[in-house]
């Protein structure tokens, strides 16, 4: 560490010794000075960055930190924006809520202080709530933003602070770098009105609540095979998270009589103290779950993350196994559900659409494209589906979408992904498939069957450090500068970089421009088929790599042995790739 890293940290840990900070903050930082080296510079060894969605880090005092002041200054910035872009509005308004974290209501407690004080008018739930009933009740109460607390599945010791403007929607260009200057362009703590107006702070829930189940409920599109099922056996556990407050009751609604939640994780507790990590994308995080489904022969295990937008599943396979159904199963599954039942009932009048992220299954793409509904391709993260259902609002009627990462969505009255609508909708596709005799597992190898088989995996490969970030640049560099002429002996065909904004075809030499905002992201397109996207970790010191096969089944008896073939496939890519 050099002299001037370490002024710069002293000079940062002053500010807070002698400005306007409560004596409780000072104590803190003034024994990390003397005690504790190392966590005194995680702490203050830069200041903990705002970026397009928002802030995430660990809690604790310092500028690199989740704490009261951190949080005071985003709010305030936000809040500066917002007097700047609604000067025409009599009354601006702010919709915030918060998950189980540890903290959390704090400091959704500090935004709404913050923001009064600015004469802005706050709604704030009563109690925790999920991330997507957030985004509801923008829309509800015509807020101009909004703001949620929560980390997502980060461990314990996060927190994090996302910001969403009138659409309900996260925040996108312009706005997440016009708030971004007004946050940094807060230089001192005493530019921050922490002296709250409690007239200007309203508190909500059940309303909320009742309205959004309401809106839910008209989604349903086989109420008959619901109640047919209405004892289909489902085991839910909303990990600790805020998923217990609102899908338990969603589903009940529905029709489904015979939902277990999971007693040992139906506790919010920002601790999480029965799973490492709380992220129904890991099977760990389904442990106990799964022994109870197994306990009680369930049909189908649901599984929320601790702010309840994201949802894991589980199935039984043929053996009669439990399987956990990754993101780009269970988006085909409820793509393929919406599309067919849209047509039964006569739905469909020539101006729907669905949205998928480009590192989602092209087997959506494939459903979409047979029943001739218009599909849309995104980058990764769900405030970029909002765009479009903004874009298109009024104009076409979107039916569903998702994403890789267990995030999805049907119906437009929400912007963001949405695990309490997941669960009803993925509870009613396991009842119609059981009036068919049938299992959810059944029904993914149909499609298979009528489309094709897809099989994906994501490879993080991870370097660490100063030389771990070289290393991912000039991975990324002779990717893009010196392309693959073919992969796994099958030709790369056509080449997408979001980056230089373009798209050129091997085959003809012909480049178009990309219709997308700049990243660093690759495409690699195969003649069999395959393909592969890389992109670096824009939170993580890792490069990932999503691959994508496929084959046809025309014969359903196949699936385990071309299932094997497929998982070969991929193997073979990553070592061909040099990636093992």
């Amino acid at each position: 560490m050099s002299i001037k890293i370490e002024e710069n940290i002293m000079d940062r840990a002053r500010v807070w010794l002698d400005g306007n900070y409560d004596k409780e903050t000072k104590k803190k930082v003034q024994e990390l000075m003397e005690n504790d080296e190392e966590e005194f510079i995680n702490s203050f060894y830069k200041n903990l960055e705002f970026g397009t969605g928002g802030m995430r880090g660990i809690m604790g005092v310092g500028t690199n930190k989740m704490n009261k002041y951190t949080v005071g200054s985003s709010t305030q910035g936000l809040a500066n924006y917002l007097k700047k872009m609604f000067t025409e509005e009599k009354e601006i308004k702010v919709a915030i809520a918060f998950d189980s974290r540890n903290n959390s209501e704090y400091f959704a407690k500090i935004s709404a202080e913050v923001l009064s004080a600015n004469g802005i008018k706050v709604y704030i739930f009563d109690a925790l709530r999920p991330t997507p009933e957030l985004s509801f009740a923008i829309r509800y109460l015509k807020c101009q933003s909004g703001i949620m607390i929560t980390a997502s599945h980060n461990p314990k010791e996060y927190n994090g602070y996302k910001v969403y403007w009138d659409d309900g929607g996260q925040l996108v260009n312009p706005h997440d770098t016009n708030v971004i200057q007004e946050v940094n362009n807060i230089r001192s703590i005493d530019n921050v009105n922490f002296n709250g107006d409690q007239s200007k702070i309203e508190y909500i829930g059940e309303n909320i609540d009742n309205i959004y189940i309401e809106e839910i409920k008209k989604l349903s599109l086989s109420p008959e095979s619901i109640k047919n099922n209405s004892f289909l056996k489902i085991v839910y556990t909303p990990i600790h998270g805020t998923g217990v407050t609102l899908v338990p009751r969603c589903l009940k609604e529905y029709g489904f009589n015979n939902v277990t939640v999971l007693e040992e994780q139906s506790n919010p507790d920002g601790n999480f103290p029965t799973v490492v990590s709380p992220n129904p994308e890991e099977r760990a995080a389904l442990d106990l779950a799964l022994i109870k489904a197994r306990e009680i022969d369930a049909d189908l295990v649901l599984a929320t993350d601790p702010d309840a937008d994201r949802v894991g599943m589980a199935v039984k396979d043929n053996n009669d196994e439990f399987i956990l159904l990754n993101g780009n199963q269970a988006v085909s599954l409820l793509i393929y559900y919406l599309i067919k039942k849209w047509k039964e009932k006569s739905m469909i009048k020539g101006q729907e659409y669905i949205i998928k992220t480009i590192v989602t299954t092209e087997l959506v793409r494939d459903i979409a494209r047979k029943n001739d509904i218009d599909y849309y391709d995104v980058f990764t993260g769900f405030k970029y589906i909002a765009e479009v259902l903004k874009k298109f609002e009024g104009i076409k009627t979107f039916i569903g979408g998702g994403e890789e990462s267990y995030g999805y969505l049907v119906s437009d009255f929400v912007r963001d992904k949405d695990a309490v609508i997941s669960c009803a909708m993925f509870a009613e596709i396991a009842a119609w498939a059981k009036d068919q005799n049938k299992t959810l597992y059944d029904v993914l190898i149909d499609i298979y069957h009528e489309h094709a088989f897809y099989k994906e995996k994501l490879l993080s490969v991870v370097r660490k450090g100063k030389s771990g970030a070289e290393e991912i640049k000039k991975m990324m560099d002779d990717y893009r500068n010196d392309p693959f002429k073919e992969i796994n002996n099958s030709e790369v065909i056509l080449i997408k970089d979001y980056l230089l904004q373009k798209e050129t075809d091997r085959l003809s030499g012909l480049k178009k421009p990309l219709d997308f905002p700049k990243s660093n992201v690759l495409q690699f397109f195969l003649k069999d088929g395959s393909k592969i996207s890389v992109r670096p970790s824009g939170t993580e010191p890792k490069i990932k790599f999503y691959f994508s096969v496929y084959s046809e089944l025309p014969d359903k008896t196949q699936f385990e042995k071309v299932s094997n073939q497929l998982d070969n496939k991929i193997d073979n890519i990553i070592n061909y790739m040099g990636l093992q």
